[in-house]
């Protein structure tokens, strides 16, 4: 694919979130195992109750059996960090890789043979370090002497460092078990996250780095910064949510003095309304290009006062809601570009003054839908060459559907001060994993967007 020859000659920068993620295939005798250790009442009581984080294990079966019964994929924080021992003992864990926004991208463009990726991440322990594939194009910055230098992670680690492991439930169509007497089978197929939410895990850049971002921007075309539902309202040492997010601020800031540099934020559920209300605000606007899927943009329009068009798409999932929440983000947070990705389509809007045709959007979303299903058949991409894996899938059965839905939505909503592309996903049946999916998506969608903005001389 002559796009992805082109993007590959990107240099990338992307920051801060990297974690374990310990991941369980779900079957449905462990699920009801759970439901019967607990009560099927007591579950039921609590999926009504609806909590937003866990604190005791009734938290999690309650949230994982909705997950399980709307086949939805989400992500609820584990806020009690005694409850290790517990999912420890009630679990093996099929498989160990890396994790979180920042350290995924970081691998996928070093896998795909990008020109330089430099990942950055505030906790690099040495479990951690070794998440990271060992490519001579991945770097680490490190200060040494009041000097930048750019080490392999697996030369960087700091062994004090807290570790982060994030717990993933994969599930898969089909799957039954019951709850007391109703008996339930999993719609679609997806993903559990129970991600730690722990003090010692923080969102910054060490002060001795920082002063250096604007030489880190000046070595890369663009940066994906992602983690920010990792920041806390108010921590034990008097620090809070607005002194990491206005740290967050200098940082794009100094990446930006080049000027040329594109930023994307992947924006991931926040389940606090006052935090989401914060990133939104306070980041939205300084970054050129931010991702997010379905449930994201209705929590993002919810927090910002659009509350019956957020549960418009929470209840119907229609793709003119999408699109009018998409053309309200974009013009509300000044962003140059909005992507938006679902199960069954992804969405580019921008402003009618874009320097790339609606062709070439196109173009960038067809490349990122390749490469996700390319990680979806292989559970890993190790090679430019595994893209041919995924020309070979299919688009989804509703790919005619969606195209229709979308000429619908352009007739009654006003889209010529936009422009607004939407292509089908091609999806993969029985997918070997569906962690990253998104951040493969947006990362594709991001730097190919960039590579036809360098050929067309605006980058």
């Amino acid at each position: 694919m002559e796009l992805l020859d082109d993007t590959r000659r990107l240099a990338v920068y992307t920051a801060y979130n990297t974690n374990v993620d310990a991941i369980v295939y779900l079957q449905g005798e462990t699920v009801q195992r759970l439901i019967d250790e607990l009560g099927a009442e007591n579950v039921r009581r609590r999926m009504e109750e609806y909590p937003r984080q866990i604190e005791e294990p009734i938290d999690f079966v309650a949230r994982l059996v909705h997950a399980l019964k709307t086949g939805k994929p989400m992500a609820v924080p584990l806020v009690n960090e005694e409850l290790h021992s517990w999912f420890d003992s009630r679990f093996d864990y099929d498989l160990e890789r890396m994790g979180g926004q920042a350290g995924i991208i970081a691998n996928l463009l070093a896998n795909l043979d990008f020109s330089r990726v430099i990942v950055y991440t505030p906790h690099l322990a040495k479990k951690q370090a070794e998440m990271f594939v060992k490519k001579p194009n991945l770097f680490y910055p490190v200060v040494e002497g009041d000097k930048l230098t750019l080490k392999h992670p697996w030369e960087a680690y700091r062994e004090e460092d807290p570790i982060k492991v994030n717990r993933i439930f994969e599930f898969r169509a089909g799957t039954t078990f019951k709850l007391g007497n109703e008996t339930i089978t999993v719609p679609f197929s997806g993903r559990f996250i129970v991600s730690a939410r722990f003090e010692s895990i923080r969102i910054y850049t060490e002060e001795g780095l920082k002063k250096f971002l604007p030489v880190i921007g000046e070595k890369v075309d663009g940066a994906i910064l992602s983690g920010y539902q990792g920041i806390k309202l108010r921590y034990s040492d008097g620090k809070d949510a607005n002194y990491y997010l206005k740290q967050a601020k200098e940082d794009i800031m100094l990446l930006k003095r080049h000027d040329n540099l594109k930023i994307h934020l992947e924006f991931a559920s926040i389940q606090n309304r006052e935090l989401r209300k914060k990133v939104i605000y306070n980041l939205f606007p300084l970054v050129d290009s931010v991702g997010m899927d379905e449930a994201e943009i209705a929590h993002v329009l919810n927090a910002l006062g659009y509350s019956k068009l957020a549960d418009r798409i929470f209840t119907y999932n229609r793709i003119e809601d999408t699109v009018l929440g998409g053309k309200i983000l974009v013009d509300e947070m000044n962003l140059e570009v909005l992507q938006i990705h679902t199960i069954y389509y992804i969405m580019y809007i921008t402003h009618s003054d874009n320097p790339l045709t609606e062709k070439e959007l196109t173009q960038s979303l067809e490349l990122a839908t390749t490469l996700a299903a390319s990680r979806a058949s292989l559970g890993e991409i190790t090679s430019p060459e595994d893209i041919k894996v995924g020309m070979n899938v299919p688009y989804n059965e509703r790919g005619e559907y969606v195209k229709l839905r979308f000429e619908e939505a352009k007739r009654k909503l006003r889209t010529r001060e936009y422009k607004v592309v939407i292509i089908p996903t091609r999806l993969v049946k029985n997918p070997v994993s569906t962690v990253g999916l998104g951040d493969t998506i947006s990362a594709g969608a991001f730097t190919s967007y960039l590579a036809m903005l360098r050929k067309k001389g605006e980058l």
